[in-house]
């Protein structure tokens, strides 16, 4: 079976430069369809992509003082996809440049910074048409499974991923290496560092946005940033300490970082602004979607649309959390429940909306910690089969 997203293998002993450089040649095209998705959304909310690049410019600093390799890393991307620096810096800083309202009700006058787009040359990839209205009513649910809670004993993880169905043209699977040489496997979006995605270790981590109030008025280390650090982590208990070390330069934006390890662990780690905090598994489950769920982080809430579905796609996937002995199957079965109509956990495109600007089920995945496993989804996961991804992890 063809697989519908570009895998990308980058050699082991390749220099950080090196392979951002290898990683650009060879996702051009996608990264162009990232940056001209993300300049149409920005403008969306009142922010031209020139003053998108400013903001996330000054990250730079923050994110050289976390590890300066990833800076390497996205210059190599930049001069292998002719983009500058800055343009991929604004990519892995999507979710900061976004504004705190981002998911409430609130608008922004658009219209003078897609002039200003255009003037750019970057083209507005659906003229006079709006995104979907229902953008901000909801992104991504995610299950994470102790091995009390599974059949076979293993521990798993799953979610989906509800974006712009436009984007899912700009998703690819990249496999490359952390600076210890450590094998990883994510499923991002062209020109970022990571999004979903497990290592060699059996570490797996996923992502639900979330809005906290105080999201970008300081720079602080980027959400997709935060991803790819987490990504050389061995285990749960690993990921805690390197948070708590990122605390210390702070954190630019608000997220959830559902996690699994071949340990038998798993958590969700929101963090924000204001610090972080985990959520625990309950019956050897835990479950999360797109509000702060965590006592110490719920004054950081921002607020949200009337109609954001974080709630009843919450309720909905604590039907599949409680049953017995969860499996490959029973987790399929959660990314493709429909219950909720064009607001489920498996999210299909609302037909009466422009192409493409629908909000949907962009992919799904489910990884097994224990067995090193990966299956993604590479549409709507009613609509398609769960492809294996094959990882020899060296």
């Amino acid at each position: 079976m063809n697989f519908t997203f570009p895998i990308i293998t980058l050699p082991v002993h390749a220099s950080a430069l090196d392979r951002g450089r290898l990683y650009g040649i060879a996702a051009a095209p996608q990264i162009r369809h990232s940056v001209l998705t993300y300049a149409k959304m920005f403008a969306c909310c009142g922010i031209d992509w020139a003053q998108a690049v400013q903001r996330a410019r000054q990250y730079a600093p923050v994110i050289s003082a976390l590890d300066p390799l990833l800076i390497e890393e996205m210059q190599g991307i930049a001069d292998g996809s002719g983009w500058q620096l800055n343009d991929i810096l604004a990519l892995n800083c999507r979710t900061e440049i976004l504004p705190p309202t981002f998911l409430s009700d609130d608008t922004h006058p658009a219209a003078a910074a897609l002039a200003a787009n255009r003037l750019a040359g970057l083209p507005d990839w659906e003229p006079d048409q709006p995104l979907d209205p229902h953008l901000k009513d909801g992104e991504c649910t995610a299950m994470a499974v102790q091995g009390r809670g599974s059949e076979d004993g293993h521990t798993w993880l799953a979610q989906n991923w509800d974006w712009i169905g436009r984007q899912r043209a700009a998703l690819v699977i990249l496999k490359t290496h952390d600076a210890r040489g450590r094998a990883l496997t994510t499923l991002t979006e062209a020109g970022m560092l990571a999004k979903i995605g497990m290592n060699a270790a059996g570490f797996a981590l996923g992502l639900n946005i979330l809005r906290s109030t105080r999201d970008g008025l300081k720079p602080g280390v980027p959400v997709h940033i935060v991803l790819r650090h987490l990504l050389g982590c061995d285990s749960v208990a690993h990921a805690r300490e390197r948070l708590t070390q990122m605390a210390t330069l702070g954190f630019g934006a608000a997220s959830n970082i559902p996690c699994a390890d071949a340990q038998g662990e798993v958590a969700c780690f929101e963090i924000a602004p204001a610090g972080w905090a985990e959520l625990k598994p309950e019956n050897g489950v835990v479950i999360h979607t797109n509000h702060f769920m965590c006592d110490p982080l719920l004054g950081e809430q921002s607020p949200m649309g009337l109609a954001l579905s974080s709630q009843p796609r919450l309720n909905t996937a604590a039907q599949h959390a409680a049953q017995t002995g969860l499996n490959f199957e029973k987790l399929q079965a959660f990314l493709r429940d429909e219950s909720d109509g064009f607001l489920s956990i498996c999210r299909n495109p609302d037909p009466t909306l422009p192409p493409e600007g629908r909000v949907e089920s962009v992919a799904g995945i489910v990884m097994n910690t224990h067995t090193r496993q990966m299956w993604i989804a590479p549409d709507v996961p009613s609509k398609v089969a769960f492809q294996a991804i094959a990882n020899d992890w060296t």
